[in-house]
């Protein structure tokens, strides 16, 4: 197996970038893409730090829309997609599990699933302005990590519902052992890199998590891809309200 496939797999899977693999991907290298994607996370994390320090003669108002932009850009809102999926399911499903699974392959979006957004996006949009305003980059650096860290810890801990699916695929082929240190070494060196500042993000990310995978498994009894986007979107969203709040 090339080496160098998994990481192109993460890539291909998570960012816009035109990556064509022949031929396609296997179950092993699809599980095994899982160990990249904090690395995928960082790399956005360091375009967004690297285009904040660009920005630096813009208001801080400017720079916070055009980085955000970036950041949904790069991604092509593939994860909004699933938080609005799963907004809309969460409300509609009334407590049912096969009607909330039968609403998130609805590709239409209702009220509730444009206020999510909004809302979610609006709160990104002023912690980068706050931290941008504090001079306080790690944490744009961070937070894309931790989202993606975030994806793999709900795979790694939580049932994928949908039969057949790629989720299914990716959960059936990861490494678990590998993906649980990689976990671990994230959280130290977060702890250890930004002190004080990196142990309230881990205790926020972290219960974030706990709390929307209990809302999973409540409803649904694991996981999908659209309430895995979701996860992701929100963990992001509390790291970078935590970290402004803390450096605030």
């Amino acid at each position: 197996m090339n080496r160098l496939r998994p990481l192109l797999i993460a890539l291909q899977f998570l960012t816009l970038l035109p990556i064509e693999l022949r031929p396609p991907p296997g179950g092993e290298e699809s599980g095994r893409s899982l160990l990249h994607y904090p690395l995928v996370g960082l790399l956005i994390g360091l375009m967004l730090a690297g285009c904040a320090w660009l920005f630096e003669d813009l208001s801080d108002l400017l720079a916070a829309a055009l980085l955000l932009s970036l950041w949904v850009g790069a991604s092509g809102g593939l994860h909004l997609d699933g938080l609005a999926d799963s907004a809309d399911a969460w409300l509609g499903g009334y407590g049912d599990r096969e009607r909330t699974l039968a609403i998130m392959k609805d590709p239409r979006s209702g009220p509730i699933a444009v206020v999510v957004l909004v809302l979610l996006l609006l709160l990104k949009f002023a912690a980068i302005a706050s931290l941008l305003s504090q001079q306080a980059l790690r944490p744009l650096v961070l937070a894309p990590l931790l989202g993606r860290s975030a994806l793999v810890a709900l795979f790694l801990t939580t049932p994928y519902v949908r039969p057949g699916g790629l989720g299914a695929l990716l959960a059936q082929h990861m490494p678990r052992g590998a993906c649980l240190a990689m976990l671990i070494g994230i959280a130290s060196l977060t702890a250890l890199g930004l002190g004080r500042t990196g142990i309230f993000l881990l205790c926020a990310t972290a219960a974030a998590f706990l709390f929307l995978r209990w809302l999973m498994s409540r409803r649904l009894g694991g996981t999908t891809g659209d309430t895995a986007g979701a996860l992701l979107e929100v963990t992001e969203t509390v790291a970078l309200v935590t970290a402004a709040v803390v450096n605030g």
